[in-house]
């Protein structure tokens, strides 16, 4: 699946996000609401609990307002936040 420049700009916090893939058999179906990003990890709100999730050894599903479901590799977010938004992604596509 290809990502666009669109996707990986985007502020994550507060979109629905589910753990596809990870190399952490415990990350593996961890759901809910995006409360916090850091530069190496996200932090789910998943049944009442807060989970922290590694980006670099995970894959997501990110549900976007409109219902989009987009998968992205938690390796193609991974950095400050503040600076992926800002940052320009060459097309490689």
């Amino acid at each position: 699946m290809k990502t666009t420049p669109a996707i990986v700009q985007r502020e994550l916090i507060g979109l629905n996000a589910k753990v596809v893939r990870s190399s952490h058999p415990g990350y593996v179906g961890i759901e809910g609401k995006v409360l916090d990003e850091t530069r190496n990890t996200i932090l789910i709100l998943h049944k009442n609990k807060k989970k922290t999730v590694i980006k670099n050894t995970s894959v997501f599903n990110f549900t976007t307002p409109d219902g989009t479901i987009v998968e992205i590799n938690g390796k193609a977010i991974i950095g400050r936040p503040e600076a992926r938004i800002k940052k320009r992604i060459r097309r490689l596509w």
